[in-house]
């Protein structure tokens, strides 16, 4: 392999372990999120044209 063939292969390796950095972090802020809201206590019903007794409000 020349020096060429190698810096190229050692720029790739850290372009794509910056993307796995990136990605993961990406991944890992969508799971935080979803826990904060969960441990919020929403209500994580949504609308889907359905009756549902837990929703109506008491008279």
């Amino acid at each position: 392999m020349s020096g060429t063939d190698s810096k190229i292969s050692d720029r790739r390796k850290r372009n794509n372990i910056m993307i796995g950095i990136v990605l993961f972090s990406f991944v890992g802020l969508v799971f935080a999120i979803t826990v904060a809201k969960m441990m919020a206590g929403q209500n994580m019903e949504a609308f889907d044209h359905a009756v549902r007794p837990a929703l109506e409000q008491a008279e």
